[in-house]
């Protein structure tokens, strides 16, 4: 483990910060949090829509996040004498804390939840969302983050999946990064964000049914397949080590999409051991490179951490982190029309083996 110091505090709303300091020394409880802030918002509702079996989260409280603020007043950079942050100390090396506007809380307003109709039951939004700060500095990204640095925020997102996967009427646990104003990014300073869902996503229930279908056939876990199928041809393989693999996907939705995931099969990051969280960080730092070579400009990505749920269908689970972007060309980007957004139909404009070899050649 690189964290040599884990504070948690209180800010003065209440909501949970934690420090991660990779030396130790740093006494954290003497900057405390002087903002007079109002409440928490209650939790979000849940509404069920019926022609889809899916849970909608419905946040009004959101519309009134922050939303691209000039560097000076950025609330995740560390508190001056001049401007207070949601981080009180002047300096920090990772941070979590609670969403100050999030999807997810702990809040709930019973009162408040009722059904919109017999068929559109109506529940609390449960669970947590939280805030990952990679760096105090706020003109830096995760690509230009030290190898030292990735482990310590692998460590870190080990700590915050262990504890939130331990909260009540939490089923997953999704850590992920956005990064470009192309992607919806309100604020720039290096950051990600943790989601604990009180449901199992779309996606990954997809991926349960897909999986489970699987190892009824075969007896074999469906990803571990799909990856050993990928190294063995190695056609869209985009670079590896001894624990990790990163590849474009055969049937990948996204231009430039590559999939990292460790050899070994592992269903959450708690479950990495020490050398295989020490090998990621140099393989997800080329691919990153690479990312923003490919254009010669930073890339706009969304990257996602899969992980098992935390009940029925967790044996069926295999980690790995998916990146991937929606610029297609150095001018032009991928808009989700009518196709992908009203049907979830995608086409991609580039042939998986072609956005592999671009990013090999790099």
């Amino acid at each position: 483990m690189t964290i040599a110091q884990r504070t948690a505090i209180r800010l003065s709303d209440g909501r949970e910060l934690i420090y991660f300091d990779e030396t130790d020394g740093h006494d954290r409880n003497a900057w405390p949090d002087k903002r007079d802030l109002p409440t928490p918002p209650a939790a979000s509702q849940l509404r069920h829509d019926p022609l889809v079996d899916e849970w909608v989260a419905v946040a009004a409280h959101r519309q009134t996040r922050t939303f691209l603020p000039p560097s000076d007043k950025c609330p995740l950079c560390p508190s001056t004498p001049e401007f207070s942050t949601e981080i009180p100390a002047p300096d920090y090396d990772v941070v979590t804390f609670e969403n100050q506007f999030p999807s997810f809380s702990a809040r709930v307003h019973p009162d408040e939840i009722a059904s919109v109709t017999d068929l559109v039951p109506v529940r609390p939004g449960t669970g947590r969302c939280e805030v990952v700060c990679f760096t105090s500095d706020h003109n830096s990204s995760f690509g230009a983050l030290t190898p030292a640095r990735v482990r310590t925020v692998v460590d870190v997102l080990a700590d915050r999946t262990a504890s939130l996967s331990e909260l009540p009427g939490v089923e997953q646990v999704f850590p992920f990064e956005n990064r470009g104003i192309e992607i919806g990014v309100t604020l720039s300073h290096p950051h990600g964000q943790i989601y604990a869902y009180p449901m199992v996503t779309p996606r990954t229930r997809l991926m349960l049914n897909a999986a489970a279908k699987h190892h009824r056939a075969t007896g074999n876990s469906l990803y571990a397949d799909v990856l050993a199928a990928e190294r063995a041809s190695g056609d869209r393989v985009i670079a590896s080590n001894e624990h990790w693999t990163a590849y474009v996907p055969a049937a990948a939705r996204w231009p430039f999409e590559v999939h990292v995931a460790p050899h070994r099969r592992r269903p959450d990051i708690p479950a990495l051991s020490g050398p295989e969280r020490d090998a990621f960080a140099p393989l997800y730092l080329d691919v990153l490179r690479r990312f923003d070579a490919l254009f010669d400009k930073p890339m706009p990505y969304i990257s996602a951490w899969h992980q098992a749920v935390t009940g029925e269908g967790r044996d069926l689970g295999y980690l790995h982190l998916q990146l991937f972007s929606i610029r297609r060309a150095a001018d032009k980007l991928k808009y989700l029309a009518g196709s992908e957004s009203a049907m979830g139909a995608f086409i991609n404009d580039i042939v998986p083996e072609k956005a592999a070899q671009l990013l090999k050649n790099l």
